[in-house]
């Protein structure tokens, strides 16, 4: 049994106004380093026995104070970035809109079905994120991994059973440093808490 903790990365520039930020490597501002602190200073009293990150530096930079307080070297995996969102890259929702409106009609239909055009399927992008969870789990009693906002709404969905093309409506909102965890048994998930802001600064 792995008590996994799966945090988004602190905020970035791009939090407000909303900027779809998958694959774009853009920093940590200046909040989100008090929250990548604070989630050290919680962590340290959380007995993890693994870390995690994607590759992308908002998630290293969120979990770098950590494994400094703990002396541990996180996994970095490529299979943990946020998806692709294609032309929505960089862009708020308003703006895509103005660029292809009918897209973005599909997309609030349906954006598992309709997601953006050039992005990354999000059904490609749970089963990605499901092995590399299930291989990153095996020998950990308590693993930290610190992702993306939509990569975890729509990996919460899938082990919950909820279908993933109703992520954006009932999982709205999680926000960054906040975290949700499960308890993994085998390949089975039970779900301990969602959106839990351990790291407000």
């Amino acid at each position: 049994m792995t008590t996994l903790v799966l945090a988004r990365h602190g905020r970035t520039a791009w939090h407000s106004p909303n900027r779809y930020a998958g694959r774009s490597d853009i920093p940590l501002d200046e909040h989100g380093r008090r929250q990548a602190d604070a989630l050290a200073s919680w962590a340290r009293s959380q007995e993890f026995t693994g870390l995690a990150c994607s590759t992308l530096q908002r998630a290293q930079a969120t979990v770098a104070p950590t494994a400094s307080l703990l002396n541990m070297t996180p996994v970095v995996d490529a299979r943990l970035r946020e998806l692709d969102f294609g032309i929505a890259e960089g862009k708020t929702l308003p703006e895509v809109r103005e660029i292809d409106p009918a897209a973005v009609d599909r997309f609030v239909a349906d954006p598992v079905a309709h997601h953006f055009p050039g992005g990354e399927d999000p059904r490609d992008a749970v089963a990605r994120t499901l092995t590399a969870l299930a291989e990153l789990a095996e020998g950990q009693e308590k693993l930290l991994v610190v992702a993306h906002n939509t990569l975890l709404r729509l990996v919460t969905c899938a082990v919950l059973g909820v279908p993933l093309s109703e992520y954006r409506r009932r999982l709205p909102e999680l926000d960054p440093a906040a975290t949700v965890t499960f308890r993994l048994t085998g390949d089975q998930y039970a779900l301990l808490a969602y959106n839990v802001p351990l790291a407000a600064g």
